[in-house]
C-alpha cells in the first residue's frame, strides 16, 4: 500500500523547478504518493505554526518556532550569497530615521522580517503584505518602504523604485556566512526511514530539473503567472544552487548563526530547544 503525505512549497519559479519531478511522478517515487499544496510562504510559515502538513517548505524563523513539530531536511533549501531581500524605495524619496517610516514586508514570519530587524533593529513601523504586491503598493506611495523578494529583486527598478539596502549583503558582512532563506521540514512523527526518502526524492528530484536545465518545464510556467522565461532562469539561477542538494555544513552553520540571532531579537530560546536537534540525520 502506497504511503501520503501531505506537501506544501510555493509556487515560485525555485519551489516549481525543484518539486516538479516528485510532484508529476517524473522520477520513481518508491510507494510514495504526495498530496501538494501550493502556497505562499507565508501561508505556508503560518500552516507551520499549525502543523498542518507533513513536509513543507517554510522560512526558517517559523522554523525556529515550529521545533516541536518538524525537523530540517538537507534537500530542498535555499541558501546562498547575494540571494537576500531588498529594502526599496521610490526614487527621490528622502529617508529620515527610519523607525518613522512605514515598511511593508512579506510576513511577519519570514527570513525577510528577521533580516530586517538584523540590519535595522529601530524599523518598528512594519505591515505584513502578500510580497507580490509590495513594488506597487510603494510606488502608490501607500508605504515608504519595502522589503522585496522574489522575482521581484528583478524587477523593482523597471517599475521605479530604487534600493536602500540589500538586507542579505548586511548580513553576509557582520556575521560571515551565506544567507539562509527557507528550508523544507518534515514532521518529526513521521518514521525516520520514511523522512530519509523524502530527503532523497527530493535531491533526485532536483537532479532531475538540473539535468535539463536551462529547459523550464511547463509545472514551472504554469504557475509562474505572467513572468518571462527570462526572469524564471533568473529566478532558478539565484535561489536553486548545492546548498539547495545538500545544506552541508555551511549551510548548517549559516542557520544556526541565524538561529541565534532570531532568539537574541527575541530575548530567549525557543520551547528550550537548541541547534542540536534541527536537521535529520
Amino acid at each position: 500500500m502506497n504511503l501520503k503525505l501531505t506537501l506544501g512549497f510555493s509556487p515560485c519559479p525555485n519551489d516549481t523547478f525543484i518539486f516538479d519531478a516528485l510532484a508529476n511522478k517524473k522520477i520513481d517515487t518508491g510507494g510514495l504518493d504526495f498530496d501538494v499544496w501550493l502556497e505562499d510562504v507565508e501561508t505556508l510559515n503560518q500552516w507551520a505554526l499549525q502543523g498542518r502538513l507533513d513536509i513543507t517548505k517554510l522560512s526558517f524563523p517559523a522554523f525556529f518556532q515550529s521545533l516541536d513539530n518538524y525537523i530540517l531536511l538537507n534537500s530542498g533549501s535555499a541558501l546562498g550569497k547575494g540571494v537576500g531581500p531588498l529594502l526599496v524605495k521610490n526614487k527621490g524619496f528622502e529617508i529620515g530615521n527610519i523607525s518613522e517610516h512605514s515598511i511593508l514586508i512579506p510576513g511577519i514570519n519570514t527570513t525577510a522580517n528577521l533580516l530586517l530587524s538584523f540590519a535595522y533593529p529601530e524599523a518598528v513601523n512594519k505591515r505584513p503584505m502578500l510580497f507580490s504586491e509590495i513594488e506597487d503598493l510603494v510606488i502608490s506611495k501607500l508605504a515608504d518602504l519595502g522589503v522585496i523578494i522574489h522575482e521581484n529583486r528583478f524587477t523593482y527598478q523597471q517599475k521605479g523604485l530604487e534600493k536602500l539596502a540589500d538586507l542579505g549583503e548586511i548580513w553576509e558582512k557582520k556575521m560571515k556566512v551565506p544567507i539562509p532563506l527557507g528550508g523544507i521540514a518534515v514532521k518529526r512523527d513521521i518514521d525516520r526511514l520514511v523522512s530519509l526518502k523524502v530527503e532523497k526524492l527530493i535531491k533526485q528530484s532536483l537532479e532531475f530539473a538540473f539535468a535539463r536545465y536551462p529547459e523550464i518545464a511547463d509545472y514551472v510556467k504554469d504557475h509562474s503567472q505572467s513572468m518571462s522565461e527570462d526572469v524564471m532562469r533568473q529566478h532558478i539561477d539565484l535561489y536553486v544552487n548545492d546548498f539547495s542538494l545538500d545544506i552541508g555544513k555551511r549551510g548548517k552553520d549559516a542557520i544556526v548563526s541565524l538561529f541565534r540571532v532570531f532568539t537574541s531579537l527575541r530575548e530567549g530560546d525557543i520551547n528550550g530547544h537548541s541547534s542540536s536537534n534541527f536537521f535529520l540525520s
